[in-house]
């Protein structure tokens, strides 16, 4: 059973239990879906991977979201969006700690011989590679700039 299966079976379950957050957040990922499968042809079903990059997606903009209604003193709507977010967190891997992310950067440096700051773009890019979606893109920024300064 694909990852888009789970989602919709896990939709059934929250709405007989009256799960209304984690209805409206699995609603919304399902038509995500259902917009990019269109998208990309007539109808063809997306792999787990695109699946799990659409929730990804959905998660920034939940977590961007939520940082601007803190900042605008909005805490209900920022509840929501965290509530959210922590919904579509459960279908996504576990992150890199930041260690593993340390570990990882370490190695892309040493065996690419990227040494200067402007050798940080193609260094971001191997290391977004190996984390293989478990790495924010801010997080792994912000370690090849400290390895690289």
């Amino acid at each position: 059973m694909g990852l888009a299966e789970t989602i919709q079976e896990d939709l059934v379950v929250a709405m007989k239990a009256g799960d209304d957050v984690t209805k409206t957040t699995l609603r919304a990922v399902l038509t995500a879906i259902k917009t990019a499968q269109t998208a990309d042809g007539a109808g063809t079903d997306l792999t787990d991977d695109q699946v799990m990059k659409l929730i990804a997606t959905e998660v920034k903009q939940r977590t961007e979201a939520a940082e601007i209604f803190a900042e605008a003193g909005e805490a209900e709507r920022e509840a929501v969006e965290v509530a959210e977010r922590e919904v579509l967190q459960r279908y996504l891997p576990e992150p890199l700690s930041a260690d593993e992310l340390d570990a990882i950067v370490t190695s892309v440096i040493a065996n690419g011989g990227y040494t200067t700051k402007k050798d940080m773009g193609a260094a971001i890019k191997e290391v977004m590679a190996q984390a293989d979606g478990r790495a924010d893109g801010r997080m792994v920024s912000g370690a090849v700039g400290r390895a690289l300064s």
